[in-house]
């Protein structure tokens, strides 16, 4: 056997080794996909602590916007729940204003008008800044939630001891394409292995920008140093989540996973987007791996094993197609025993999946073995080149909007807290005609989610 076969074989044995190991371990330690978060047993408004829903828009979609907006007053929730949508430069607010002026008639919902474009980040603390609630929800612009999702994070943060608590993830338009399809069982996974198994330990690594919540205090600790984050003496403005997620854990918190709270997302619907999306993920994930490795010691030591499976785990992957190429190109050998290793651990992942969740769909996840070698493993490589660069990112640079621009900070209705019912209980749901307004089967994903889960 020569020398290429002999690299190949040893490399991609190796990381079926580590492959196998870790998700073995991963496994075992990943919650049921369908726990309850807390008991709701006597909840009273009394008992519930305020929430206030951040919602950073720019350039968003006014129908995508309305539906958000639209799930997000339909919560179920009794306790005190105020919304701030901030618009962040949008070079479409004459589009969005009617979605604004529509939902401004419910006491609830603030909007904050940015004079120009600052970044997600920097809209999230504008509006965290004028807030004042026991909990924050971060909610993404193209983000539906389930009716009950601020209720099941709420109670399970009445644990004092966790700071920061995420929901289960689908995808929106998971019919759109085959890519959306992909996409939507690659956040089942991820949510139900990844994030479940690292929940067991309560150190959820990157609790997801969709719909994640905060405890105040611990954001009144953290937000300065969230808001000045710098890699390489540039600042940092992308990765908002998993970064936020880490000091929260540096702070000594725990960081959950509530799998019964779904929310339902817009997803890439095209394979440019897509890559662009991974690009960002991947630089983020690696700025604040580093970061992270300081934590390891005091957490569980399945967590230095998931860092090491996620990070170890695609460089393996890389040279095993690496060094099965140059042996198919040098000596005119197909790398059998690499391609054999591959196949298996793919169908072996997929069928574990399958059975998890109960459904024969992700059988077809195996398709996502070539996108990830030939299109994520070289984006993931580029990234970790490029870490200081901000190319490839999905803002650009709002258009001038009119009058609103003028302003530094507007916001169309300011907080009144006499509206709120000394109760506590939320101020009842008032509907408008609107052609924003959403109709009840935009929420299909979401039932067939619950349904799925149930």
């Amino acid at each position: 056997m020569n020398l290429l076969a002999t690299t190949s074989t040893v490399v991609v044995s190796s990381y079926a080794l580590l492959s196998a190991v870790y998700k073995t371990v991963q496994a075992l330690h990943a919650s049921p996909t369908q726990v309850s978060s807390a008991s709701s047993d006597a909840v009273t408004p009394e008992s519930m602590p305020s929430v206030d829903v951040i919602v950073p828009c720019f350039n968003e979609d006014p129908r995508t916007l309305s539906k958000c907006l639209e799930s997000i007053a339909s919560q179920d929730y009794v306790g005190q729940l105020r919304v701030y949508v901030v618009d962040d430069g949008s070079g479409n607010r004459e589009d969005v204003a009617p979605v604004h002026q529509d939902f401004a008639r419910d006491a609830r919902f603030n909007f904050i008008l940015l004079q120009k474009n600052v970044g997600k980040r920097k809209a999230q603390i504008a509006a965290i800044r004028r807030s004042s609630g026991e909990l924050v929800l971060n909610v993404d612009s193209d983000t539906i939630l389930a009716s009950d999702v601020v209720r099941k994070l709420a109670l399970r943060m009445q644990d004092a001891g966790i700071g920061a608590a995420m929901g289960q993830l689908t995808a929106s338009n998971r019919s759109a394409s085959w890519l959306t399809r992909l996409i939507d069982m690659e956040y089942w996974l991820a949510c139900n292995e990844e994030r479940a198994a690292q929940a067991r330990f309560g150190a959820v690594m990157c609790c997801c920008g969709p719909c994640a919540m905060y405890r105040r205090s611990a954001l009144d600790l953290l937000l300065d140093q969230y808001e000045a984050q710098f890699f390489r003496g540039k600042p940092s403005d992308f990765g908002e989540d998993r970064h936020l997620t880490i000091l929260m854990l540096k702070a000594g918190f725990r960081t959950e996973y509530v799998p019964d709270a779904f929310a339902a997302t817009v997803v890439p619907d095209r394979l440019g987007p897509y890559l662009r999306q991974q690009l960002r993920w991947a630089r983020s994930t690696f700025r604040d791996t580093l970061l992270g490795l300081r934590l390891l010691p005091s957490l569980d030591r399945y967590l230095t094993l998931d860092v090491v499976g996620q990070n170890l785990g695609p460089l393996l992957l890389t040279l095993s197609v690496v060094a099965g190429i140059a042996q198919l190109a040098l000596t005119a050998t197909v790398p059998w025993w690499t391609v054999l290793i591959i196949a298996s651990m793919t169908m072996v992942r997929c069928s574990v999946a399958a059975l998890r969740a109960r459904q024969s769909r992700f059988l077809a996840f195996s398709l996502h073995t070539p996108i990830n070698i030939f299109l994520l493993l070289p984006v993931k490589a580029y990234a970790l080149c490029t870490l200081s660069n901000s190319d490839w990112l999905s803002r650009k640079s709002a258009k001038a909007s009119g009058s609103a621009e003028d302003q530094t900070l507007n916001q169309s209705q300011e907080p009144q807290p006499d509206a709120i019912q000394p109760s506590g209980r939320a101020v009842p749901i008032r509907k408008w005609d609107s052609p924003y307004r959403t109709s009840g089967g935009d929420a299909t994903a979401l039932a067939a989610a619950s349904d799925r889960a149930e």
